[in-house]
């Protein structure tokens, strides 16, 4: 097991299971799963997975399980080559992926993969961990935890890995990290990893629509085939929100395909009555990764001074969601006397 790529994994909900699986199977690599409400279940029983690429797999667990990120140095445990992050990315909530990494982390070893939807998701890492490669990994998988230790695959697995700039280290040392990652991950001849240097390009298209279809989602409860069906929640908001989304992407310097709205318009199957997750976590009562989703392009159009109004009632609205999941978990008071206005 030495002579094997050392990979811990966070976030081992339906993307991270594959991930952690694949790895696995390709025989490259051993991982280390960090579990959290499924850590019991899949302790007794391993995990059930249904999958397009793998077929039916019961029992299945990692090499090692873990119900907490391990501490390296306190552990006397063997450095991590690559920490896996799967989780979704949080921003504006603590613990955030920085300080839940921290302790896994082998300044000048450990190379971070995120596997997590956004803009500038590397920034905080890279001035927490200024020595260690940060890679970009776009997943189109459809992956879901159905109940603890059980997970649907139903959507073909592809990863597009590409290296972020970190400016304390040749471009060559994070380049040679990425490919190494493209071929553990593409050793089980079962997926698709490609590996490509454009990660904005990559992020960008993705986010038209993550950044619209996710919010206007989440906002109004709909899912993506009403809006088709009913045409006017395209025409009135989704499609606005996608052009913008195009316009900033091409400011900053990333120029999408002509295509690329009503591409992401449908493609969904228009008969599946999709939940994007933004969606499904407000509606469970969970927190959003709009932070990196919506909030970030928009900053981006402030200081390039591209319009975006649009944008900016969906990040303003998904503010507000948020902040009343926060009151809901105890994170945010307000005043139960009177109030007096100098206090906000």
């Amino acid at each position: 097991m030495s002579n094997k790529t050392n990979v811990l994994l966070v976030g081992s909900g339906g993307v991270g299971t594959l991930a952690a699986y694949n790895l696995e199977i390709g025989g490259l690599a051993s991982v280390t799963s960090v579990l959290r409400s499924n850590h019991d279940a899949v302790s007794q029983n391993g995990f059930t997975i249904t999958s397009l690429d793998h077929g039916y797999v019961k029992g299945w667990k990692p090499s090692t399980i873990r119900n907490s990120v391990p501490d390296v140095g306190k552990e006397c445990l063997r450095p991590f080559d690559f920490i896996v992050v799967t989780t979704k990315n949080i921003a504006d909530v603590s613990p955030t992926v920085t300080e839940t990494i921290a302790p896994a982390v082998t300044a000048g070893h450990t190379t971070i993969v995120l596997l997590q939807n956004g803009l500038n998701i590397e920034k905080p890492l890279l001035v927490a961990f200024p020595m260690n490669p940060v890679l970009s990994g776009v997943s189109l998988i459809g992956a879901t935890e159905t109940s603890p230790g059980v997970i649907l695959h139903d959507d073909r697995d592809r990863l597009i890995i590409g290296a972020f700039t970190n400016p304390n280290l040749p471009l060559s040392t994070s380049i040679t990290s990425a490919q190494m990652f493209v071929q553990l991950y593409s050793a089980s001849e079962k997926v698709s990893c490609t590996y490509n240097e454009n990660v904005g390009f990559v992020r960008w298209r993705k986010l038209v629509y993550n950044a619209c279809y996710n919010s206007a989602c989440a906002i109004t409860h709909m899912d993506t085939s009403r809006m088709r069906i009913l045409k006017y929640p395209i025409d009135d908001v989704v499609r606005p929100l996608m052009l913008e989304i195009v316009a900033i992407a091409k400011a900053a310097g990333h120029v999408l395909p002509e295509s690329i709205v009503e591409d992401m318009i449908n493609c969904d199957p228009e008969d599946t009555y999709f939940k994007p997750s933004m969606q499904q976590d407000i509606e469970k009562g969970n927190f959003m990764e709009f932070e990196n989703i919506v909030g970030e392009p928009l900053r981006e159009a402030e200081k390039l001074a591209v319009p975006a109004p649009n944008l900016k009632m969906v990040y303003g609205l998904l503010k507000i969601l948020q902040t009343n999941i926060k009151e809901a978990k105890g994170l945010v008071s307000f005043p139960t006397g009177p109030i007096l206005l100098d206090q906000f």
